[in-house]
């Protein structure tokens, strides 16, 4: 067999790597056992699973590790400390906070990529993406506080679209156009 068909094999039984860890490392939480039976069943089943339901998902898009890990670094750390920001203000005087409607135009039609930006939006506390309006190119965030929604938005497109763009290898065209 040659490299090319070998990797092509390879490519047909890995199209969902992250999928496969996750099942593999999810069996293994729940045998609560690192015995050679049960990282045998882990590997099994992080193989086979994701074979099985492959004519359903599309193949996942290639990721530049170091940005995903550099995107989950800063999302984690954006977290912790928009819990620390939305805790002072909602326990302090109700009078502060300033809600505001955020307009953030999306860099590129790829619906994975947009959707992702999306959740990490809603993820990060006092914030809530609520509309991905694919027509426009926008996503609506609402905000429990702000008092510049240009800065804020471009704010997110620094810190959170610029790399999951970048991890997944998508370029920021708004032409572009790939079903999820």
């Amino acid at each position: 067999m040659s490299a090319s068909n070998s990797s092509v094999r390879a490519a047909r039984w890995f199209d969902h790597p992250v999928l496969s860890l996750l099942l593999g490392v999810s069996w293994l939480a729940l045998s609560h056992s690192l015995a050679l039976v049960h990282l045998l069943s882990a590997v099994l089943i992080g193989l086979i699973v994701p074979k099985l339901v492959g004519a359903f998902m599309p193949a996942a898009d290639r990721l530049h590790w170091p940005s995903a890990i550099r995107l989950v670094g800063v999302v984690m750390w954006d977290i912790v400390v928009s819990n620390i920001t939305v805790a002072r203000l909602v326990l302090g005087s109700m009078d502060k906070p300033t809600p505001l409607w955020i307009p953030v135009p999306l860099a590129t039609r790829h619906a994975r990529v947009n959707a992702l930006f999306a959740s990490i939006i809603t993820t990060t506390p006092g914030t809530v993406s609520c509309v991905v309006d694919e027509q426009q190119g926008v996503i609506w965030v609402h905000a429990l506080n702000g008092d510049d929604p240009a800065a804020m938005a471009n704010d997110m497109k620094q810190r959170y679209e610029a790399p999951l763009l970048q991890a997944l290898g998508v370029s920021a065209s708004a032409d572009q156009e790939v079903a999820a």
